[in-house]
């Protein structure tokens, strides 16, 4: 199918997600270019088409057929029943490359220890439908109030408790709340409109960014290493490699010698190259790795 008649309309989060998924992309070798103001992106692909919207949106637009896929949160697919295709998930997040919780929360001071607690009281939150289901699975009374933002604030005035999402706790802690229970657990997820999936061409291109954005994703943390070391250095180096794989040993010209390339963690090559050097390793390189497709 040619471009021309390919054309693939993508639902991008609008919001805290965006820098964070333009980069992905970009990463992913699918730039995008939009103005500060304009909600339809650029793409150098021929083939695609989108808009950025709010991510709470973006499954109900997909699931409508607007979009054939988008990114949005697992949260917000489940608070709007959205029936779509969960192509992969892609855990990445505008502050830290781990999955957010939905966490119900009252003040510090509260007298709250329990759900149970929570009988006949009032909770605030963005995620409306997913905290009264969990409510009445707890077998709980309450009122569950919508929240238009800044939800921390909502208690103890406004609202008894609140259920607020959270990544690495700090906003909690600084609002002086405390956590009473978590809901749910959440991460970006790449979804497909059930028709689009089902169409050869459309799901064999949702298919090609999904490998590229987890791909993208993949190399995040890791880096090439690549080095000359004496061969009476190899098996004390490779018992110590911190390796993806089994590491790839080349023979060079001087055969007392030999050629290792490998992918590490970032974080440990601070640890491992001065141990190479120690082992008498020369020619030393490290090198960012755009993309890894295991």
């Amino acid at each position: 199918m040619s471009p021309e008649t390919l054309k693939l309309m993508l639902g991008l989060p609008k919001g805290s997600l965006e820098e964070a998924t333009l980069q992905l992309f970009a990463r992913a070798g699918y730039p995008i270019a939009k103005s500060s103001r304009s909600y339809r992106p650029s793409f150098d692909d021929p083939t695609l088409d989108g808009r950025f919207i709010r991510a709470q949106e973006v499954a109900r637009y997909v699931e409508h057929g607007f979009f054939d896929f988008g990114l949005t949160g697992q949260d917000w697919v489940q608070e709007n029943a959205a029936d779509v295709v969960e192509v992969c998930e892609l855990v990445y997040s505008r502050a830290s490359a781990q999955k957010s919780r939905w966490v119900l929360c009252v003040p510090e001071s509260s007298p709250v220890k329990t759900v149970k607690d929570l009988a006949g009281k009032t909770i605030a939150t963005e995620l409306v439908e997913t905290t009264r289901r969990w409510f009445q699975k707890q077998g709980v009374a309450c009122t569950v109030e919508f929240s238009w933002g800044a939800t921390e604030v909502k208690v103890p005035e406004l609202a008894d408790a609140i259920v607020d999402i959270t990544e690495t706790g700090s906003s909690i802690i600084a609002n002086k709340l405390r956590i009473v229970d978590t809901l749910l657990s959440t991460t970006t997820v790449l979804i497909a409109n059930k028709a689009s999936w089902a169409n050869p061409a459309k799901r064999a291109k949702i298919e090609q960014i999904a490998l590229m954005l987890k791909g993208a994703l993949a190399a995040q943390h890791m880096v090439g290493l690549k080095f000359n070391l004496p061969r009476k250095s190899l098996d004390a180096v490779s018992a110590a490699l911190p390796s993806l794989r089994n590491p790839t040993i080349s023979p060079l010209s001087n055969t007392e010698w030999v050629a290792i390339e490998s992918i590490i963690d970032a974080r440990q090559s601070r640890e491992f190259i001065p141990t190479l050097k120690a082992q008498g390793a020369e020619g030393i390189v490290e090198y960012p790795i755009n993309k890894l497709v295991y």
